[in-house]
């Protein structure tokens, strides 16, 4: 009878709107049909209801007879949500098929049995949970105790123990007075379009039609004749409409069913699960009184659903780390560490050929935070330069109706924005077919316009080798324009020289000349190009004036195909760093900063091909990607494909909205959005080892989980253009990983069919992330239609700037403004256990596995014998540092599986869940926690149940595996770095080392990758913990 209820909750609407306790209860006495989950792994339907009196579950059609076929609630030991049981866990892949988020159990007897039951969706299943707990918090009123009618439902009255509950009285006294201020006359009532304006007042983002439809429904209940509004009828039509039941779920979970925080389950709720470890019961109170509606509840410090749900809706509880809102990186390193946020020909309105220019893109870009800005610049009329591409002699032909832009206007913008979005340094890359007289002009507009703000180096020292010093950090240009353009050598005379001019096309000839295409990430469109020759470099008389302006000189393809070639050659008598160390022959280089341009195609294509030289080659030089000469339309590129090869610059169409710009976008928010974010250490480091190809896990960067529960979707508006298809919207969520290869991945929840603007999800994802540095998150909202599914909003992130714990995710619109009120409710958990692989939709029980499942991270042989002996000491401490660690977290998890909570738990939160456990029903504790060698250990003072002595058991354990892993920490972790430090002696010497063994050519490229490799791992497996 097992069947695929993940099709059954696709269309699952919340079945009663819940606002309180008594909304649970009278549902449960209504019943439901519940799957009964059996340790055999039989799966039983079977319809449950709670009894009138609230003293016990029925259940039905039963073999039981109606005596057996029941469970006393007195009898009831805790409930437990998701699949924590024994039940569950040992029969895990029988039970893949249901879904966890809608399984809960029922621990009951002195020997801890389960109840195991799935609902059809999870907001059936919350109910249950919430009603259940609220029985074991308040035995008085099971049995008949303080029961009244509940025919009428909750507004008429329902469980008097109930409804009196501190949270439903703080509410109601606080919606008391805000009617009462509105009521200006004292009566009692109110029209309806004040009650309307005040519920919209009280929770932004509802929509009117929403509230006032509402009225209308409760005015035909009552057969009223007057619109008029009572204080019943408001308090009724609040509850209901502005209650969201994902919040109100998760505030009785954590009130222990009072409805209501204190700050010390504020501050529970912020150490456990939002991350914050330093909360402070007075930072509780601060929270408390900012947040909380009702002057009753700031008095007494307590913090009701309407106060909770503001709080979460809150920036302090956005997905994004409130940390990035600033600049928090290091701001001290070589420009070429960092990716800069780079736009292209954002000057251009429609397509790239025939496009006018327009001063309003450049100002756009420069506010969205872009630090690289392209100038397309031609000869004008009158000796004065204009801004745009292929201007012939006849400039009106082109746009008649629209005036040419001059090259001095759109310095003067650039001069007045430049700085307005982020203070460091901004690149100014020039692509110019002018003639000389006009080069001169535009020269003395860059000086007189920038002023001192252009950023010229004289005289710049060189290195050995006549190399050019490294770059400057970003802090120290601050505030400075750098021109990058054509450049004369240093050594020209004269007025003005010729440099060549490569075209900017796809390929641009090569070793890739003749080769057939595709656009890389485009494939499926089967456009395919053939690269075209290498034809001669198209030759520019350049004026010495602009020249001297330049602080970076643009280069094309060749110059990497050239370092390339050059580092081969070297690699034969230099150690195996990156770039090639100072005393060694170098490869030809210019004596000046220099910035490499690809197009997407060939850099596309040496990502595949030459990812690791890629890597290398970037660590010292600037590189850019400029979109294909195809793109036609202005679209662009998938910028994660160039990133992960090491570019800094990926030049975008800023004016061209959709899913590539949306990833810079999440790429450039880090970092207080100065558009400047450091790339990763591996991509930085002199030896260090990175493909962008890789398929696995990065050498030395542990792999990291992340679980994402998307909980619901809240004032999701219509998509743009859909007046036609009515006020109702199917809403589903898409959830993108971007990455390396190992990592990308795509998942999506199930359709809300006919759920309109508040849909409720509750479906969990896990995701591995292999190279953490280098992931975004995109979340899409899109309405299900068959004719084509329509974008309503989205948000991407980086994956380093996630918060945990329970998110609010702002939603923006195509354009990337957000959307009012527009949200999405998350839960964000990141472990740095492996998880079941990528993007598979699971439960969060974490599955034992013993010694045999283990990866231990492997180092390479090199093909050196004095190499590979000192890398072979690091095998033992590697292995013990990785069985140290699985260790500590597989008895951690063990003893979490053991508490019934899920692996996301915190420790803090199992210690409670054992202290309910140990207590007895006259309040004594059944253990006492003494210190041995100052460890805290659990004692028995009584006889426990067994299930009880299991839990203390796996504390046990995991207390032990913990001093096991604090007591040799350290000194494993001196002996891998004591295997580094010698590697790094080793690297000097390498080159004699790998000519005494013979190695030549291929192979010793091959001894110099496994060497960085090695260096890697060690370098970044240091810590053990």
């Amino acid at each position: 009878m097992q069947t695929d209820m993940h099709a059954d909750a696709k269309s699952a609407a919340p079945l009663l709107q819940v606002s309180s306790a008594a909304d649970c209860l009278a549902f449960m006495q209504g019943g439901c049909e519940l799957k009964k989950i059996r340790p055999s792994s039989r799966v039983y339907c079977r319809f449950y209801m709670l009894d009138p009196d609230l003293s016990c579950l029925r259940w039905e059609p039963s073999k039981k007879d109606g005596d057996r076929a029941r469970l006393d609630v007195s009898s009831m030991r805790e409930v437990r949500t998701g699949k924590s049981t024994e039940t569950f866990l040992h029969n895990g892949p029988l039970f893949e098929h249901l879904p966890e988020e809608a399984a809960f159990s029922i621990i009951h007897g002195d020997d801890y049995q389960s109840l195991d039951l799935v609902a059809l969706s999870a907001d059936v299943a919350n109910i249950w949970v919430t009603g259940l707990r609220y029985l074991l918090a308040h035995p008085s009123i099971i049995g008949g105790a303080g029961v009244g009618s509940l025919e009428g439902g909750p507004g008429d009255g329902g469980i008097a123990a109930v409804e009196g509950s501190l949270g439903s009285k703080m509410r109601s006294d606080w919606l008391k007075t805000e009617f009462a201020e509105v009521d200006e006359d004292g009566y009692g009532i109110v029209s309806e379009d004040v009650a309307v304006a005040t519920i919209c007042k009280l929770c932004p983002g509802i929509r009117e039609a929403k509230v006032r439809l509402r009225f209308k429904e409760i005015q035909r209940s009552k057969e009223k004749l007057t619109s008029h509004v009572t204080l019943e009828e408001f308090q009724e039509a609040f509850c209901e409409l502005c209650t969201r039941p994902d919040v109100y779920f998760l505030l009785v979970q954590l009130s222990q069913d009072r409805e209501c925080l204190d700050p010390q389950d504020l501050r529970l709720f912020l150490e456990t699960e939002q991350g914050l470890s330093l909360a402070t019961t007075e930072g509780c109170w601060d929270l408390l009184k900012r947040y909380e509606p009702s002057a009753q509840g700031r008095e007494r410090g307590l913090l009701g659903v309407d106060g909770f749900a503001r709080y979460l809706q809150s920036p302090e509880c956005q997905l994004l780390d409130p940390e990035q809102l600033a600049v928090c990186q290091d701001m001290n390193l070589p420009l070429c560490h960092y990716y800069i946020s780079t736009s292209y020909r954002s000057y251009l309105l429609d397509d790239q050929v025939h496009g006018r220019a327009d001063l309003g893109g450049l100002i756009r870009a420069l506010q969205s935070g872009c630090r690289c800005l392209e100038l397309g610049v031609t000869d004008g009329p009158e000796g004065e330069p204009l801004l745009g591409v292929n201007y012939g002699p006849d400039i009106s032909r082109h746009h008649p109706h629209h005036a040419p832009v001059t090259i001095r206007s759109a310095l003067e913008v650039v001069n007045k924005y430049a700085f307005l979005t982020s203070q460091y340094p901004l690149l100014l890359y020039l692509c110019q077919r002018c003639s000389p007289s006009q080069q001169c002009t535009m020269a003395h507009h860059l000086k007189k316009v920038f002023g001192s703000r252009l950023y010229t180096p004289e005289g710049l020292s060189v290195g050995l080798g006549g190399r050019a010093i490294t770059l400057p950090s970003p802090e120290q240009l601050k505030g400075r324009i750098l021109l990058v353009a054509k450049k004369l050598p240093p050594e020209h005379e004269g007025s003005d020289g010729e440099v060549s001019e490569e075209e900017e096309e796809i390929g641009g000839g090569g070793p890739l000349a003749g080769r057939r295409m595709t656009i890389p990430g485009e494939e499926e469109l089967g456009v395919v190009l053939v690269v075209p020759p290498p034809s001669q470099p198209r030759k520019l008389r350049l004026h010495k004036e602009l020249s001297d302006l330049v602080a970076v000189a643009r280069t094309g393809s060749r110059s990497f195909y050239t370092q390339r070639a050059g580092y081969k050659k070297a690699q034969q008598q230099s150690p195996p760093s990156s770039p090639v160390s100072p005393g060694s022959p170098l490869p030809p280089e210019l004596p000046y900063w220099t910035m490499c341009s690809l197009g997407e195609g060939e850099a596309g294509r040496l990502t595949s091909e030459s990812p690791e030289e890629l890597v290398m080659f970037t660590k010292r030089t600037l590189t850019r990607v400029r979109p294909s000469s195809v793109r036609l339309d202005s679209s662009n590129p998938n910028p994660q494909g160039y990133w992960k090869g090491g570019v800094q610059l990926v030049a975008l169409n800023q004016q061209t909205p959709g899913a590539m710009l949306d990833l810079h976008r999440g790429r450039f928010s880090q970092n207080g959005g100065c558009g400047y974010v450091l790339r990763p250490a591996v991509m930085r480091d002199e030896v260090s080892y990175f493909s962008a190809h890789t398929h696995g896990c990065v050498p030395g960067v542990p792999p990291q989980t992340l679980r994402i529960k998307v909980i619901s979707a809240h004032n999701l508006p219509k998509p743009q253009g859909s007046g036609a298809k009515g006020e109702v919207i199917d809403p589903y969520v898409v959830l993108e990983l971007h990455g390396v290869p190992a990592d990308c991945a795509e998942q999506r929840t199930r359709t809300a069919a006919q759920n309109q603007d508040d849909p409720m999800f509750d479906e969990t994802f896990e995701f591995q992330v292999n190279m953490p540095e280098l992931a975004l998150l995109r979340f899409v909202v899109l309405d299900d239609d068959y004719i084509g599914d329509d974008f309503i909003g989205q948000f991407s992130v980086a994956f380093e700037c996630l918060q945990p714990g329970y998110r609010n995710v702002p939603l923006l619109g195509l354009a990337g403004d957000p959307l009012p009120h527009s949200s999405l409710f998350v839960h964000i958990v990141i472990t740095n256990r492996r998880g079941g692989g990528k993007a598979q939709r699971k439960g969060l029980s974490v599955r034992r596995g013993g010694r045999r499942g283990r990866e231990y991270v492997s180092l390479r042989h090199t093909g050196i014998k004095v190499v590979d002996e000192v890398f072979k000491q690091a095998n033992g401490p590697l292995k013990e540092g990785t069985d140290l660690r699985e260790n500590a977290q597989s008895s951690t998890a063990t003893f979490k599986e053991q508490c019934g909570l899920p692996a996301v738990a915190k420790l803090k939160q199992c210690i409670q869940s054992l202290a309910t456990r140990l207590q007895s029903p006259e309040g004594n504790m059944g253990a006492t926690m003494v210190l041995r060698e100052g460890y805290p250990c659990l004692e028995p003072l009584i006889s426990l149940p067994e299930a009880t002595r299991k839990v203390l058991a796996a504390y046990d354990t995991m207390i032990a595996a913990q001093k096991q892993l604090i007591g040799n920490a350290d000194g494993v972790q001196e002996r891998i770095d004591q295997v580094y430090r010698e590697g790094m002696d080793l690297h000097e010497d390498f080159p004699r080392l790998g000519e005494k063994e013979g190695l030549k050519g291929r192979k010793l490229s091959k001894a110099v990758e496994s060497f960085t490799w090695n260096i890697t791992v060690l370098k970044v497996r240091r810590p053990v913990y």
